[in-house]
């Protein structure tokens, strides 16, 4: 059945296809025996690539599918997690405070004449 479809592949397809069974070649040659050691760059690479082809997953040999799938989601994650992150600095006061400080000063002009002159 692939050897009927692969005709009908889509040109960016398979090149994806190949720059993924490439990057697995390179992994394999490069590590020799005993398990793969994937560095950050090569789960970046194929998660990357899995975003632009999702068909990717047909021909992965050394990793499961479904780890791209997961490195991809706790991706997903941790950039959402950044982006809400606090922006730190000075937390907001409520406006009712704000307004009761305000009377307050208003109301006792020598207790804040007192405290801005530091005695």
């Amino acid at each position: 059945m692939v050897a009927l479809t692969a005709p009908f592949k889509s040109k960016w397809r398979l090149e994806a296809e190949n720059a993924a069974l490439r990057h697995q070649v390179m992994l394999l040659r490069r590590q020799g025996r005993g398990r793969i050691r994937l560095t950050n760059f090569n789960r970046l690479f194929l998660v990357q690539l899995y975003r632009w082809f999702p068909s990717i997953l047909q021909v992965l040999a050394i990793v499961q599918p479904e780890t791209v799938i997961r490195w991809h989601r706790a991706g997903f994650r941790c950039y959402w997690r950044w982006k809400s992150r606090s922006r730190g600095g000075r937390p907001q006061i409520d406006p009712e405070l704000r307004a009761l400080i305000r009377r307050m000063s208003i109301e006792n002009p020598i207790f804040c004449r007192r405290s801005s002159q530091g005695d």
